[in-house]
């Protein structure tokens, strides 16, 4: 019985440290993030899809908008705002029509169509000034490479790693090339 009780103490006590240390960091307040996008039918994924009948890119771009919304709080100070314009996207993979019309609504990933989003950002004070400003052209030619992202049913899922090491690195730091 003593032996039980004592391996519910360590259990306990355990448990509780990690929750402590786990703790993530508090949030920003007053952090604003908008969204915004040039004209879609520039895009070069809309040039070039070649899907038979092609999602529209309203439909993704709000999720990506929604995604950066929510991700890019943790990385700014507090009463900053971020303005992100997306440029322009050529989402990972593509459909290949030759391959047959049952798989002509399907994109296909392979390693020459790698994810690319080019955005221009902006942060700025409460009081107006900019604290930083540029372009970043993000993509990722190991997409395929790097293990499974996130869910494996989101048509967005390496778009979104884009944007994630993109916040992980500084959202004002050195672009990679």
């Amino acid at each position: 019985m003593k032996r039980r009780t004592t391996l519910l103490y360590c259990l306990l006590a355990t448990a509780l440290l990690s929750a402590c240390a786990g703790a993530p960091p508090a949030k920003p307040t007053h952090v604003t993030v908008k969204v915004d996008w040039t004209d879609p039918a520039k895009f070069t994924d809309t040039r070039t899809d070649q899907c038979r009948d092609p999602v529209k890119p309203e439909e993704w771009l709000g999720q990506l908008a929604r995604y950066i919304q929510a991700r890019a709080p943790d990385h700014l100070l507090s009463d900053q705002t971020l303005k992100v314009t997306i440029n322009d996207i050529q989402r990972a993979g593509q459909c290949e029509p030759w391959r047959g019309p049952r798989l002509s609504q399907i994109r296909i990933m392979t390693s020459i169509y790698p994810p690319m989003i080019n955005l221009h950002y902006q942060i700025s004070n409460a009081d107006g000034t900019i604290a930083a400003e540029g372009d970043r052209k993000l993509t990722d030619l190991a997409y395929l490479d790097r293990g499974i992202a996130f869910d494996r049913n989101d048509p967005l899922r390496y778009e979104k790693r884009l944007i994630d090491d993109w916040l992980r690195r500084g959202i004002d730091g050195p672009a990679r090339r």
